[in-house]
């Protein structure tokens, strides 16, 4: 078990992914560019490119504009020589990864509480 102030650093956000495509070499992994409310200096939407291994249960097509739940504040990753700047939250069943979604579409970069 962890306590609540561990569990309390992790930035849990709300996203919509903006696009979706394979990542070439890997029957599972998906590459999301996806918008978390971040700006840049000069005020431009910054996306997060994050991966996740969903490609089996979810067409990356389908995927755009769907709202996705993130770990916003893992350290980048390289998966398959590609950074992936997040993780998405999934449950699982007999058949894969089953992405989380708010019941209500929200605004990108909402916190989870």
């Amino acid at each position: 078990m962890i306590s609540y102030d561990i569990f309390a650093q992790t930035e849990l956000k709300v996203g919509t992914v903006k696009s979706a495509e394979r990542v070439e070499g890997s029957e599972k992994l998906v590459k999301l560019s996806v918008d978390l409310g971040e700006r840049s200096e000069a005020g431009e939407v910054v996306y997060r490119q994050i991966l996740a291994g969903i490609g089996k249960r979810y067409a990356p097509e389908t995927l755009v504009g769907v709202q996705i739940v993130v770990v916003a504040n893992l350290e980048p990753r390289a998966l398959m020589g590609i950074e992936s700047q997040g993780m998405l939250l999934a449950a699982s069943d007999a058949e894969g990864p089953v992405i989380l979604t708010p019941l209500t579409p929200v605004p990108a970069g909402s916190g989870v509480k």
